[in-house]
């Protein structure tokens, strides 16, 4: 059965393919014929009778370009991993956590957590992954508890490695 539609399916990949003067790639290709000739053939099977038929789009797919940049180290590891506290207010962890709902929502978490209680401090939830987020749950600690000058500690990522968090 999967043997006699592959071969119809050859003439018609290979005079799409010359209609278009070897454009078409295999995504094109399976968008194109299910699209046109009212098929549902999968992008893999394509892929596969274009490699027997010996077709490659002339064109290639645009990279993307991205930044390389060298990830900015805020402090060196003071904490040590010595995640245990004696006193309130003197070591605090903070990270922001993703959390899924629903079919393809995404709410993003950021918590201060304490080590002497394990408690937390302050927390914000927000629906995009960003500074302002950070900022947010610190300025809601530091207004919560303004005399405790605590020693904080993160996983390093991009939202505490920034030039803008660095300087507030």
């Amino acid at each position: 059965m999967n043997e006699i539609f592959n071969k119809a399916l050859l003439p018609m990949i290979k005079d799409a393919y010359e209609e278009k003067d070897g454009i078409l790639g295999y995504r094109q290709m399976t968008i194109k014929l299910n699209r046109e000739r009212h098929l549902t053939v999968n992008h893999k099977r394509i892929y596969r009778l274009m490699g027997i038929l010996g077709l490659k789009s002339v064109c290639r797919r645009k990279r993307k370009n991205y930044i390389h940049s060298t990830p900015e180290i805020t402090a060196e590891n003071i904490l040590n991993r010595d995640f245990e506290s004696s006193e309130f207010g003197t070591k605090w962890l903070t990270d922001v956590t993703e959390m899924k709902y629903g079919n393809q929502n995404k709410a993003y978490l950021s918590a201060i957590l304490d080590l002497s209680d394990k408690s937390i401090v302050s927390f914000v939830v927000g629906h995009s992954n960003n500074n302002e987020l950070v900022f947010k749950t610190f300025d809601i600690a530091h207004m919560t508890y303004p005399d405790a000058t605590p020693l904080f500690h993160s996983d390093r990522g991009f939202q505490y490695t920034c030039k803008i968090f660095k300087k507030n």
